[in-house]
């Protein structure tokens, strides 16, 4: 029998291993500046992964050993992809001092402060972070504070504590989005095409984006709310966007769900957004005042009128800019593009029947779909919350995307960081291509459970 059994694993063990050589390669080996390698890299990781999930795909507790077993070959490793850490790391330090995270700029304060790593974290961090006032909400600085007071000042014990969180948010993520999708009569098995995806597991567990948190709220969320339990499911939706802002995106889309579910009602849905709002108005309590909120607001209006990245359809409307215009109309665009993202939601609220949970989270999917599109910045690990979002769904643009964000890397190839935009429209093309063909010329017919 032993011998059956390792005939039968033998491949999938030997898919699992060539994984976890890239994986430590991806940890121990590789920067972002050599971009070739990184491509090859990633695309190998792909493959091998899903031919993974297709042999092993009801095997769930093997997957999860493996899923794990991948994320803990970074644990050791100090990220080299991404340099927000650094952030992390002082916003965390900040707290423990006593100082408010939100009220300083990093390279106005420097000279006041005796933190031992003050320069090595400047310096990580960058010109760019350290000159604007931190943008990560509450409960994100929570995680940063106990990871600094648990490590003091080491890098590497703070990483590890950090790299930790996130693993565990994605093991709950597993077992409530497991648990939703076999209440919606789905095999529970298809969440490993989120946790086993390896765009999940190097840009949250190895470069540090607590996306990962803020989906593990979101997946416990609709889980409670799937049962019913509206209550707890307000407080931990305030939670997820108490770690990112983004799912503010989808309250309007509980309208329709409370109002056309018989278990609800418009009372109860009043409730819901009261907790919410009351989840989040305890978490910014601790730091509240008015120059905070200022400063946080100012930092986060920088993602819609100053910064741009791995943009779609705003490069089109920034070139039509300077057509017309003669310079970049980013001020403009970063205001009338989230009106026409908010309008929307607004439409897939009123317009679409979201009164089952199926319908809800393909409103919610396409919801921030819109939104992503006509960002004027897209950082690739701002595909996480669309990528849980579509294993529940028919739709398999996310896996697309998910492989080809990391042709975004190609910035990071150059020292002046300019896109090549031939680049970055191969990607938008095929993605968008892709989501045309879904949306009206896939038979929607199809089996969920095997769409992918």
């Amino acid at each position: 029998m032993d011998l059956k059994l390792l005939r039968l694993y033998k491949f999938p063990m030997l898919i699992a291993l060539s994984c976890v050589a890239f994986y430590w390669t991806f940890a121990y080996g590789v920067d972002r500046e050599d971009f070739g390698r990184l491509v090859m890299l990633y695309t190998a990781l792909c493959i091998l992964s899903y031919k993974l999930y297709n042999l092993l795909r009801h095997n769930f507790k093997f997957l999860v050993i493996l899923a794990i077993i991948f994320r803990l070959v970074f644990l050791f490793a100090l990220p080299e992809l991404s340099q927000d850490y650094f952030r992390f790391i002082w916003d965390g330090q900040l707290i423990n001092a006593g100082i408010n995270p939100y009220l300083f700029i990093p390279s106005e304060i420097s000279n006041e402060l005796n933190f031992s790593n003050t320069e090595v974290l400047l310096q990580g961090m960058g010109s760019l972070s350290a000159g604007h006032y931190s943008n990560y909400p509450p409960v994100n600085q929570l995680l940063f504070a106990v990871s600094s007071f648990l490590a003091n000042s080491s890098q590497l014990l703070n990483v590890m504590f950090l790299r930790s969180l996130i693993i565990l948010a994605d093991l709950g993520t597993v077992f409530f989005g497991a648990r939703l999708l076999s209440n919606l009569g789905m095999s529970r098995d298809r969440i490993f095409l989120y946790i086993l995806n390896p765009f999940i597991i190097i840009e949250m567990t190895g470069n540090l984006h607590f996306e990962s948190v803020m989906v593990f709220f979101l997946a416990w969320s609709l889980y409670l709310l799937h049962n019913n339990r509206w209550i707890a499911s307000a407080i931990v939706l305030g939670l997820s966007i108490s770690v990112k802002l983004l799912p503010l995106l989808f309250l309007p889309l509980f309208f329709g769900f409370f109002l056309k579910n018989s278990k609800l009602s418009f009372v109860k849905l009043l409730g819901f957004y009261s907790l919410i709002i009351l989840t989040l108005v305890i978490s910014f309590a601790p730091f509240y005042s008015e120059e905070v909120m200022a400063n946080f607001m100012a930092s986060v209006g920088l993602w819609f009128g100053k910064f741009e990245f791995n943009a779609s359809l705003y490069y089109l409307v920034r070139w039509i800019g300077f057509q017309v215009k003669g310079y970049n109309i980013i001020e403009t665009a970063g205001k009338i593009l989230p009106v026409i993202t908010f309008v929307a939601v607004l439409l897939l609220t009123f317009l679409r029947k979201n009164g089952t949970m199926q319908s809800l989270i393909r409103s919610m999917l396409f919801g921030i779909s819109v939104y992503l599109l006509l960002s004027t910045t897209v950082h690739p690990w701002y595909l996480a919350i669309p990528l849980f979002l579509s294993v529940f769904t028919r739709f398999r643009l996310m896996l697309i995307w998910s492989l080809l964000v990391i042709l975004s890397y190609s910035a990071y190839s150059n020292a002046q960081y300019d896109e090549n935009l031939w680049l970055v429209a191969s990607e938008y093309i095929i993605v968008i291509g892709y989501f045309l063909y879904e949306l009206f010329l896939q038979k929607s017919s199809k089996p969920v459970d095997r769409v992918y």
